[in-house]
């Protein structure tokens, strides 16, 4: 048997199923549900979890007034998918049939917290909100109504389906209605939408440019601009592009607070504090601008006002999960019982969004911990983790193909025959490895140095890669790494003045800069081919002490690995294995800096890290927790601090429950430096 066999019939089976959903949505249009429920019981015969079948099948029971079986199929249909905004719109109507209002409502919010162009579930919390003058809601409804009611019915479909993550898909529908319709704004925004979802940045940034030359007035075309254009860390940019956003309608809180985030980002944090604070002025109960606001005194090192900052957030919503997480984050606060029990009550509370409900058990985990209730503290991390990992597309067996592959592409021979390629600056010095592995310490010690800039987590590199990529669909091939062995001298060449020249606007003066990305280890064949002459220092950690504090991290994005103990460890090992690669075809070429043997010896590794980087000896690396700069990391509070070591063995408090993570982790175990 041939391995496309398998695929051949899984391809079979799956054209058979959208045949019979196809033939079930028709009947269900003629009004014959008892056939239609016949054939989509048929259906979840063979695939008992298909979504879209469990979802018409809750509809049919409804129309024929079936409502408790509706109920339990929906939510059999929600514990599978809990992301689906549309099972939350049925159930909302299946509440309305069964004259229960507020559950209702609550369901339709969740509808439209997830998939905002679910017309219908606005449509209905609008009389609601009218009823009970939810002023604000009212508005927002509203305004949802009256744009998905101007967009053409194919757009309509486009934006729904971004929202469900099913983005190829939508991608075939925009580009055929833009044939028809050349320059439509909303056509052009929604790929723009699409090719930011899928991290082809540079698309996004040049449809949403085009859009707003084309429709300067087009005040949502804008914001996403910004928005791209910040994800894009081309923060300058963002900036004048918010100040014109703002200049437009100066009353605008969105516009208010979108140009205060980026006073934040190009470092002008008097006028970032300035604008959250005129914004709540006008608007003293917007938990979000205290929480935004909090942020950007976090960053600066003003602990104390963030502090009041995330607590007028949770005391204006009491369930905002964000303000919560954000204290907890700080890594030096501790709650008081009185929060504890808020806490509590808000994570079980039915009414509590998925998102929230997410950071209330991260929070409660960290709360916890800090009480050294570990077995009822890692019960809330597990429950986050788990939130998290249904809601993502994570699977370890893409990337350790991919990692796989690198190995057997490029071997010494590759950098042999690509010797004196791209460009020759030594400027940028690279911090790679995991997360909450001690980068942002190892950081901090060479920013204090007065010939190296700190900057952030730069998306330049990851970027590129994805550039190179391309476009493709999950069954398809990707095109990195192997395309990086068919780019000729020149274009090498070009990649690496770029970087120089697009990270320019981070740097201040000094002679070198650092580039703190840690998943910058899946690239350095890429950065090797255009940056032969940059550092990199692979900053390495304790396996189940660095996978361990990952588990328990809620990251702002990204870093979809850590949230489980077996993906995680799984992740480690495969990054030791990549890592010893690069180790033995490029030898010499990485410093790796163990996480424990700076807080052991720290002069010696300051010293280490310092000739590597070929600068002269500074105190000031020694006194790193006295420099003042922004740190835009979750440790940010401890490198503000001496070395201290309470959390090099904090795993150990949790073993009876990290089975998972020390089988995963295998060989990596023991075998890590």
């Amino acid at each position: 048997m041939t391995d496309v066999e398998p695929l051949n019939r899984q391809s079979a089976k799956v054209d058979l199923h959208q045949e019979q959903l196809r033939s079930a949505k028709l009947l269900i249009q003629q009004g014959k549900f008892s056939k239609a429920t016949k054939q989509l019981k048929q259906l979840l015969d063979e695939s008992p979890l298909h979504r879209d079948a469990l979802y018409y099948l809750a509809v049919c029971q409804r129309k024929r007034q079936l409502n408790s079986e509706a109920q339990h199929t929906l939510e059999r249909l929600i514990s599978e998918h809990p992301q689906y905004g549309r099972a939350y719109q049925e159930m909302g109507h299946n509440f309305l049939a069964q004259k229960n209002t507020q559950s209702a409502m609550q369901s339709f919010e969740k509808a439209v917290a997830l998939n905002p162009a679910l017309i219908a579930s606005w449509k209905a919390l609008i009389p609601h909100y009218k009823a009970h003058s939810q002023t604000d809601q009212l508005q927002a409804a509203m305004a949802h109504v009256q744009w998905l009611s101007q967009l053409p019915p194919q757009l309509q479909s486009v934006t729904s389906l971004i929202h469900e993550n099913r983005l190829q898909i939508a991608e075939q529908l925009c580009r055929q209605f833009l044939k028809q319709h050349a320059h439509h704004p909303e056509a052009m925004r929604l790929l723009a939408e699409i090719g930011n979802k899928l991290q082809i940045l540079d698309d996004a940034e040049f449809l949403l440019e085009s859009c707003v030359e084309f429709y300067p007035d087009n005040t949502r075309a804008r914001m996403d601009y910004v928005q791209v254009l910040h994800k894009r860390q081309k923060f300058e940019k963002a900036l004048e592009q918010a100040k014109k956003l703002h200049a437009m309608a100066p009353d605008n809180i969105a516009f208010e607070v979108a140009l205060a985030s980026e006073n934040q980002a190009t470092g002008n944090f008097d006028e970032a504090l300035t604008i959250y604070q005129r914004v709540l002025d006008r608007k003293p109960d917007s938990h979000t601008v205290h929480s935004a606001l909090g942020h950007a005194l976090k960053t600066i090192g003003r602990t104390d006002q963030a502090i009041e900052s995330y607590r007028n957030a949770y005391q204006i919503k009491a369930d905002f999960g964000d303000a919560y997480w954000s204290l907890a984050n700080l890594k030096t606060y501790n709650f008081t019982g009185e929060e504890l029990t808020i806490m509590r009550t808000q994570e079980q509370l039915e009414s509590t969004s998925a998102v929230d409900r997410v950071h209330l058990c991260f929070a409660l985990g960290k709360a916890l911990e800090d009480r050294e209730q570990y077995g009822e503290s890692f019960e809330f991390y597990h429950r986050g983790n788990a939130l998290k990992q249904q809601a993502g597309q994570y699977r370890a067996e893409r990337l350790e193909k991919e990692f796989d592959a690198q190995k057997q592409l490029f071997d010494t021979d590759f950098f042999n025959n690509h010797k004196g390629s791209g460009c020759d600056s030594t400027a940028p010095i690279f911090i790679v490895g995991l997360p909450r592995a001690g980068s942002t310490l190892l950081e901090q010690i060479l920013a204090s140095h007065s010939q190296v800039d700190g900057t952030m987590e730069l998306a330049n590199i990851i970027g590129l890669a994805h550039r190179l990529g391309g476009r493709r669909t999950n069954q398809q091939a990707a095109r990195y790494p192997a395309i990086l062995g068919e780019l000729p001298e020149e274009q090498l060449l070009k990649f690496g003045e770029d970087f120089i020249a697009d990270t320019q606007i981070h740097r201040q003066q000094g002679a070198f800069f650092i580039d703190k990305m840690p998943n910058n280890f899946r690239h350095i064949a890429l950065i090797q081919l255009i940056l032969p002459n940059a550092k990199i220092i692979d900053a390495r950690r304790e396996p189940m002490a660095c996978c361990f504090s990952g588990f328990k991290q809620l990251f702002a994005e990204g870093q979809e690995f850590t949230y489980g103990l077996e993906s995680i460890g799984r992740y480690y090992r495969a990054y030791v294995e990549l890592m010893n690669h690069w180790d033995e075809v490029l030898p010499g070429r990485v410093l790796r800096v163990q996480h424990e043997d700076v807080i052991e010896d720290l002069e010696t590794e300051v010293g280490r890290i310092l000739d590597y980087c070929e600068l002269p000896f500074e105190q000031s690396c020694i006194d790193f927790h006295k420099t003042e700069r922004a740190v835009r990391t979750p440790s940010s509070e401890q490198v503000r601090q001496p070395i201290f070591k309470s959390a090099m063995q904090q795993w150990k408090h949790y073993e009876a429950h990290l089975q998972p993570l020390h089988d995963a982790l295998g060989p990596a175990l023991n075998n890590y430096r």
